[in-house]
């Protein structure tokens, strides 16, 4: 029973082995000859690649979406988002729920792992309430979307693209498929639609705010004084991130469109940099000044139990939180007049400091080996750890040891920083109750 015990999986360990499988199932799929376009099985770190990418919702491709992946490829690679966006475990929970089977205690706590949650009451609920929103979100962007795409591709085609942008931008995975017009082109043709970007700008902003965020913002409606503390962290710092890099974009990127396409342009590329990787514009004219904030909105992401990765919206507010209290001499963290608790406040910085470690490195090492510029490397590494997908054409041309560091960013982003840290280190070290304190001059 002990030796039992000693080799039981943690749950972060089960998360990571669940995404692990998954990528390297879809890998295997996308091998496949009835995979390519032309019939053709494409080599396996590609494959491994794309279905990383797909399956951390990220986005960077090796090979253009729409023409080198058939039919098959296409619904494989879509199947890996819709999963990746859900979460693994999540995805998994769901489909024993919907044929009957039971759920067991410890299998409650796994999943509320898995999607942040803060209690196992009513997780079984909860991860149902999920699905109905994720159907009923992506299903309705899809019909919005439709008769754009069915007057440009037809009425068939249109409806498949219609829904796969559709989930592509729920899950803030950033794949596309407007290379049948031009390689790598994203969503470039679109840039003056007022449809196609006002939808997946909402699809991507409402993916990113988290699962328990959408519930409470549908209970308590506009009443923000009602919100959990959670909820006024994820929607204040959602608003702060894009409208401030939506205003910076407008005067510095956009000045020769016309006024209502250069405000459209510019909150697009505020809300996609951040969590998604669509892009309207041509991002490799775009100042250096701009591609540094465009690096720092793709390293932040996300919200808490979203489709989206990244550092988080909610550990960047309690480090920004941090300083200002210091700043005020306060002795806590205090955000919408709430302390934050010491251990939350760590495990922000410890997680700020990991993601950026990691940046830096893997865009050192991709620069090098790849003889590339700093800031188009670090670019390139920002957009993978932050499950992006924006590229200024560097991933394309990648060698095998870089697209391994892109791979293992992407999935190190997806998964997060404290599920893999905590699955690495299973068993926690002695507390610091425990050892002598003594003070330490910083600063």
């Amino acid at each position: 029973m002990k030796l039992k015990k000693n080799f039981r999986l943690t749950s972060a360990q089960i998360i990571l082995a669940g995404f692990f499988l998954v990528i390297l199932a879809g890998a295997l799929l996308l091998m496949l000859p009835i995979a390519s376009m032309e019939g053709r099985v494409t080599p396996f770190l590609d494959c491994l690649f794309t279905s990383t990418s797909a399956t951390c919702v990220t986005g960077l491709v090796v090979y253009d979406t729409a023409t080198h992946w058939s039919l098959f490829g296409k619904v494989v690679i879509l199947s890996l988002i819709q999963i990746g966006g859900l979460g693994v475990i999540t995805t998994a929970f769901l489909i024993r729920v919907i044929i009957g089977s039971k759920i067991s205690l410890i299998q409650r706590t796994l999943l509320q792992d898995s999607i942040s949650g803060d209690n196992v009451q009513g997780i079984v609920r909860m991860s149902l309430y999920i699905m109905k929103m994720v159907m009923a979100v992506e299903l309705g962007g899809a019909l919005v979307m439709y008769p754009v795409f069915a007057r440009d591709f037809g009425p068939v085609t249109g409806a498949g693209y219609a829904l796969f942008h559709s989930v592509s931008a729920f899950c803030n995975a950033g794949f596309d498929l407007m290379g049948v017009r031009e390689k790598y082109s994203s969503l470039v043709a679109y840039q003056g639609n007022a449809v196609i970007n006002l939808v997946i700008m909402a699809l991507i902003v409402f993916g990113g705010l988290g699962f328990y965020t959408w519930r409470d913002l549908q209970r308590n409606k506009l009443h923000f004084s009602r919100y959990t503390l959670q909820t006024k962290v994820v929607v204040t710092t959602t608003v702060i991130l894009i409208l401030l890099p939506a205003v910076i974009f407008f005067f510095a990127e956009y000045r020769s469109l016309p006024a209502g396409e250069r405000v459209l342009a510019s909150f697009f590329q505020s809300v996609t940099t951040r969590t998604a990787g669509f892009n309207t514009s041509d991002l490799t004219k775009f100042k250096e000044n701009d591609l540094l904030i465009m690096i720092m909105l793709m390293l932040i992401g996300g919200s808490p139990g979203s489709t989206a990765g990244g550092m988080k919206t909610t550990t960047i507010a309690v480090v920004v939180g941090t300083f200002l209290s210091m700043s005020g001499r306060r002795s806590s963290t205090v955000l919408h007049q709430r302390r934050i608790p010491a251990k939350t406040v760590r495990a922000a910085f410890s997680i700020v400091l990991m993601y950026v470690t990691l940046f830096l490195a893997g865009g050192m090492a991709v620069s090098a080996m790849e003889h590339r510029s700093l800031l188009r490397s670090f670019f390139e590494t920002a957009s993978a750890i932050g499950t992006v997908g924006l590229t200024l054409g560097l991933t394309p041309s990648l060698h095998v040891v870089s697209k391994l560091i892109l791979i293992g960013l992407m999935f190190y982003g997806r998964v997060g920083g404290l599920t893999f840290m905590y699955a690495i280190f299973r068993r926690s070290r002695v507390g610091s109750s425990c050892l002598p304190q003594e003070d330490l001059n910083v600063g």
